[in-house]
Formats: structure tokens, C-alpha cells, sequence
């Protein structure tokens, strides 16, 4: 305890976390306000605010990228990251996390927001993160803040401790007690709040709540704890160690009220921060960095401006880091530092060098990622975070709407990778298509807009390919045969196959029983190839698997046969063959496992049924209260937009994960209409 705890910290790095439509942008903007970082707070409706200022979430008018921006509050130093709400845009708050010293979990008395409130929580608490708890919108607030609290605890494993209450004046709340200052405030719109005094039924409520917050730090402090069974009044300067000291420890999550769109609440947050949020030395210890002289910074974020180059948004852990430096990063590569850039509101923020604690930009490091750590010292340093995407949940084909732009748009996705890992790309072999996977419908269409807007290719997209294979059911044996006289040398292969079914996942066999050099053995790797593209597209236009074909007789010319000659007559041989094998359509299916709030399993349930999914059971999420997991077998033709159905039937909140199982059969009316629509796409 003492002074130390509350003393000022250096450059402080704090993110804004919360569920989807909040209020952290508009808490942004009242923060940069009040710190007089810009004349009056912007607006995301008008599209005035410093966050969510690309072009994509001004169109949208949401979060679709973090945004940084460093301030300066009683001559301290703080840079905030406000990171998008939707789970679909999760990515860059996970990436961003590790790099904070404290985190704002900006929300409001919403209970269907509760499942995302839990997962944000969740993240913080999985990283040890100290965090604050803003309970936004007060001024609407219909109920009372315990019984908010109450519907809001289950989201966390630690206690939510009340550090203000409210001072209503019939249905509305006029200001605020600080329950560790024991001082009321009357919010003052867009000013700071005024002290009032605390009198009456207000001062009762006063000390009903301070002594219940007393009560949840006392848990961990016994020395505290006889002052309050002794009825003796603890320092108030102890309290506020006691608050400091727990916070960083990761003891209580404390919760204080405000409205952002008003600016009330906003200083006493600040002060919060600055007595209380621990500072780089123990970020950088968390995360086990070793103490060095070198600079170590963290690059969270990867930007790519149109004109200027690459940006990497990294946070400087230790040491100094100079423009110009040389840098070796965790993965292996070095750049050099063309250019140091604080965050700030203004344009032209370069820097001779960054310090310990500061977010910076750094300009051209080409070869540095985001998740890297990167150091001036002669060797690379260790990695000392690894942030894996979460798996993907929907896909796109996607194809440059002009073929002259097909190297700039493989480019451009590149670039949109660097930027975001939670976008994928990958190029199906058999349909030649590139396939553009996301975290959901808004992830991708913005991913689309940026490649048109930042980098100036139009894209055509288009849903992607299934699977679809096909087999057969009946053996067969057919003669091949290709002969061509053209003058001069002619054509000629003749081959006799046996085709016959394997079981299910036995993929494709080739053999051999040739007798009496009948097809000379140089030719049988020709035969097999030929074969091979026989089975390419089968009679219902799918490629053809499970299936065994040998190659049982045959003829030659000693002049005019060839490899070309009995690869195309085994190709002849197969393609004759199949259509009397009675084939057979074949779908993928997968095991699908979806994660969701046990208020919505029901509903869950019925979107598996009503897309061909066969349910295998259903079992609580182990460590998550209030959460199912639920197992199914579905088509992947199914699987198309379920994320779609999901995310709507669980507030946002709800995924899931796919494996592929097995090939299944497909017949009757199903599969003519899969056919038919194959045939006219093709």
C-alpha cells in the first residue's frame, strides 16, 4: 500500500471493449472532449467521430476496425484502442488486448446483451487483464443499478464492486455519489459534474452501498476486514490502495455509471484510470518480457494506407525505439523504421523516438506482422503473444470483375490478410475459384467494399462450390479403344478395364493383370493417367471416387501406338464405362459443433433440423455458465449461411466450429435438382 500504488504510471495504453452498439466510440469521443484532445466530441450518426472513421463504418455505421488515438489527462499520457463490438470484427480487439494495461468494458442494462458481455469478459479474464466495467446510458437507465448489477454478474467470475451510485430525482438521475471519495456530484451536460451535498435518503443509500463495497474488498484484505467487524472507519486513502491493489490483481472488476453521449461520468473514469490502472512495467511482466536495455515493442494492428505505405500500430514495452532503428522481429525477419508517428488526432504526429509505454506508429516494416514482437537488439527477440483467428463461418467466391485486375486483386487480398487474420483466402483446385472466408455476412461485404474502395478492384462474388462427388454401384468392364490415321504415323491404344465400387473413403486403386505384354508395360503409367482424367467428371458431372479400376487386357501397333494413344484410350474406356455403373450423387457431410446461450438451444435445435442436420446430442459448455454446446451431423450445402440463422437466433453470440465426417449418398428427388443446377452453372 502507500503512495506508489496511485502515483502516476508513465504513458498509459487502454482499450474500450464492449458489446456491439454500447457506446465506446461515443465514450471515445466524450473522453477526447473532455481531455481537450478535439473541441467538441463528434457523433457516429453524423459521422463526425474520430473512431469508426473509415469509409466502411461511416457507411455502416459501426465498429469494422479498431481505432487508436492517444490524449493527455493531468499530464499524463494515454492511448485508447477502440475495438469493435461485433463478434465478426472480435479479431482485432483479440490482437490488440495483450498490448493494454487496463481495459473499459463499456455496456449497458441490456440482458439480451449479456452473452457478449460474457465473452468479452471472458477474453479479459483468459489474459489478466485489469478492467473497469462503464455502465453507459444512465441517464435511460428504468431500473435500479443492484438490480442491474445482479443481471449483469453471472457474466463474470469475478465480483462486480458498485464504486458509484446514482442520485435520482423521481424516475430521472440528476448526478452521482463516489463511494471510495464519499463525495455526490450533479451531472453537468457536456461539463464537468458539480459537488452537491449529500443529505437525507441519499446519505443513507451512501452508506449502505460504500459499506458493501468495503465488504468485496475486505475478501482480500484483512486488515480491513476488522476495521469494518470493529465498526472502526478505514483511511480513506487504504480504500483506495485497496481498490488500486485488487483491480491489477485481477480481485474485483469495478463499475462505475455514466453516460457517454452527455459526457457525464467521464472525468471520474479518467481519475480512475489515473490512480488506478496499472502501467507498462507490469503489462510488460505479465506478458513475461525479460528485462533488457534493448526496445521491445508489440506490433498489434497492420494498416496499409494508399499513399503512404504500410503502417504497424505497435506498443513500445521496454527500452527506446528511435526512427531509423533496425528491428528484429519474433518471426525471424528485420526491417528497418522509416518513421515513428504518435497516435494522435492530429495529422502529422512524426517522432524522433518512442519511449516505454507509448503507442506508436511505425511506417514501412514490410516484412513485420501483427502478433509480432519486435526489438532493436542484435537478435530476434521471443514471442511473448500468439493470437490464433478463430475459425472461419462463412464463405464467398469471389473473382476480379475484369481479368486484367486478377494479379492486382491477389495482391489486395494479400494486403487484407496482413490486415486482418481473421479473413481468409484459399484457392479450390477444382473449380479454380478463390474462396474468401470470414467471420460472417457484414465481415465479408466489408472485406469486398475495401477491396473496391482502398484498392481499386471491382469484385464479382458468388456462393462457393460444394463438394459434390459421385460413385458407383455395379461393377463393369469395358474396352477402350483410340485410332486415328491421319497420314504418317497414326493413333492406336486399345485397352480392356474392370471397374468396380470400393466402400466408402477408399479414395481410388489402380491395378494391373496384363498378361503376354498385351499392353507393353511402358504404356500402363499412360493408361493410369488416362484413367485418372476419365474419372475427372463423371456421367452426373462430378469427379468420380471410390472406386478400383484394373487394367485386365489389351492391344498395341508397333509403329502407331503411343502414351498419348492409351491415355486417351483408357479416358474413352472409363467415360464409356461409368454411365452403366449406376452412378451414384455423394454429399460431404460434417460434424458440426455450435456454442450458444442455453436460452436459445431450442431454438438451435430447430434451425439443425430444418437444415438437414441430424442432432448427436447436446451437453452444458464446460466453464461457461449459462452456455450449451450442441453437436449435429450436416450437409455442407447446409452449412451455407448458417452462421446467418445463428447469430440472429442468439443476439450475436452464438458460433460454432465444422469438420468434414464422410461422403454421403444422395438420391431422388435431391439429387436431380443438385445435377440440374450443376449443368446449368456449368
Amino acid at each position: 500500500m502507500g503512495q506508489d500504488v496511485r502515483s502516476p504510471r508513465g504513458p498509459r495504453c487502454i482499450a474500450l471493449v464492449g458489446p456491439f452498439q454500447s457506446g465506446k466510440t461515443t465514450l471515445l469521443e466524450a473522453i477526447l472532449a473532455r481531455t481537450d484532445a478535439i473541441t467538441r466530441a463528434g457523433s457516429v450518426d453524423a459521422g463526425t467521430s474520430v473512431g469508426d472513421s473509415s469509409a466502411e463504418a461511416r457507411r455502416h455505421k459501426m465498429g469494422v476496425g479498431l481505432t487508436a488515438v492517444t490524449t493527455h489527462f493531468m499530464g499524463d499520457s494515454y492511448t485508447f484502442i477502440d475495438c469493435p463490438g461485433s463478434v465478426e470484427f472480435a479479431h482485432d480487439m483479440r490482437a490488440a488486448l495483450p498490448a493494454v494495461d487496463a481495459a473499459v468494458v463499456v455496456c449497458e442494462a441490456d440482458e439480451k446483451k449479456l452473452p457478449q458481455l460474457q465473452i468479452i469478459l471472458r477474453e479479459l479474464e483468459d489474459l489478466g487483464i485489469p478492467r473497469f466495467l462503464f455502465l453507459n446510458k444512465i441517464d435511460r437507465a428504468n431500473k435500479r443499478v443492484r438490480e442491474t448489477l445482479a443481471t449483469l454478474q453471472p457474466a463474470s467470475r469475478i465480483p462486480l464492486v458498485l464504486r458509484q451510485i446514482p442520485i435520482w430525482n423521481g424516475d430521472l438521475i440528476e448526478g452521482f455519489v463516489d463511494l471510495a471519495l464519499e463525495r455526490a456530484f450533479v451531472y453537468r451536460e457536456h461539463k464537468a459534474s458539480e459537488v452537491m451535498t449529500l443529505e437525507g435518503g441519499n446519505l443513507d443509500r451512501e452508506k449502505e452501498a460504500r459499506f458493501s463495497m468495503l465488504e468485496k474488498l475486505a475478501d482480500h484484505d484483512d486488515a480491513l476486514m476488522e476495521q469494518l467487524l470493529e465498526d472502526i472507519a478505514p483511511p480513506r486513502d487504504a480504500v483506495f490502495d485497496d481498490l488500486a491493489r485488487e483491480l491489477r490483481e485481477g480481485l474485483i472488476c469495478p463499475v462505475l455509471l455514466g453516460s457517454a453521449a452527455r459526457e457525464n461520468g467521464v472525468l471520474r473514469l479518467m481519475k480512475a484510470l489515473r490512480h488506478e490502472a496499472p502501467g507498462v512495467t507490469e503489462t510488460a511482466r505479465r506478458l513475461g518480457a525479460t528485462s533488457s536495455k534493448d526496445a521491445l515493442a508489440y506490433v498489434f494492428k497492420t494498416v496499409h494506407l494508399q499513399h503512404g505505405g504500410k503502417l504497424s500500430f505497435a506498443r513500445v514495452l521496454a527500452g527506446r525505439l528511435e526512427d531509423g532503428a533496425t528491428v528484429h522481429a519474433s518471426s525471424g525477419e528485420a526491417g528497418r523504421v522509416s518513421a515513428v508517428s504518435a497516435l494522435g488526432v492530429a495529422q502529422d504526429n512524426k517522432r524522433a523516438s518512442a519511449e516505454a509505454g507509448e503507442t506508436v506508429a511505425l511506417g514501412k516494416l514490410d516484412a513485420v506482422k501483427s502478433g509480432d514482437t519486435v526489438s532493436n537488439g542484435k537478435t530476434e527477440p521471443q514471442a511473448l503473444v500468439h493470437i490464433e483467428p478463430l475459425p472461419p463461418v462463412l464463405s464467398i467466391a469471389v473473382a476480379a470483375a475484369d481479368r486484367k485486375d486478377d494479379v492486382k486483386l491477389g495482391q489486395a487480398l494479400l494486403r487484407l490478410n496482413e490486415e486482418d487474420p481473421s479473413l481468409t483466402m484459399v484457392h479450390n483446385p477444382r473449380t479454380h475459384d478463390i474462396v474468401l472466408w470470414g467471420q460472417g455476412e457484414m465481415h465479408l461485404r466489408v472485406a469486398l467494399e475495401r477491396l473496391r474502395d482502398r484498392f481499386g478492384v471491382n469484385v464479382k462474388s458468388h456462393p462457393p462450390a460444394i463438394g459434390y462427388q459421385e460413385t458407383i454401384r455395379k461393377s463393369m468392364t469395358q474396352r477402350g479403344r483410340h485410332k486415328k490415321q491421319s497420314g504418317g504415323h497414326g493413333q492406336f491404344g486399345d485397352v480392356v478395364i474392370e471397374i468396380k465400387p470400393m466402400p466408402r473413403g477408399g479414395g481410388f486403386e489402380f491395378h494391373e493383370k496384363v498378361v503376354g505384354g498385351a499392353v507393353p508395360r511402358n504404356y500402363i503409367g499412360a493408361v493410369e493417367e488416362g484413367v485418372v482424367d476419365g474419372l475427372a467428371r463423371g456421367p452426373l458431372g462430378f469427379p468420380v471416387i471410390d472406386v478400383q479400376v484394373t487394367l485386365t487386357d489389351g492391344s498395341y501397333h508397333s509403329v502407331d501406338s503411343s502414351d498419348l494413344a492409351f491415355r486417351t484410350a483408357a479416358r474413352v474406356g472409363v467415360s464409356e464405362a461409368l454411365p452403366q455403373c449406376q452412378p451414384v450423387l455423394l454429399e460431404p457431410i460434417h460434424i458440426v459443433e455450435i456454442v450458444c446461450p442455453t436460452e436459445a438451444t431450442a431454438k438451435i435445435n430447430a434451425i439443425l433440423s430444418g437444415r438437414r442436420g441430424q442432432i448427436l446430442g447436446f451437453d452444458t459448455r464446460e466453464g461457461w455458465p449459462g452456455w450449451d454446446r450442441v453437436r449435429a451431423m450436416m450437409p455442407e450445402a447446409e452449412i451455407g449461411e448458417l452462421i446467418v440463422e445463428l447469430r440472429s437466433a442468439t443476439a450475436g453470440a452464438g458460433s460454432f466450429t465444422r469438420q468434414f465426417d464422410r461422403m454421403a449418398e444422395v438420391t431422388g428427388r435431391a439429387a436431380d435438382q443438385i445435377i440440374a443446377a450443376h449443368g446449368v452453372a456449368a
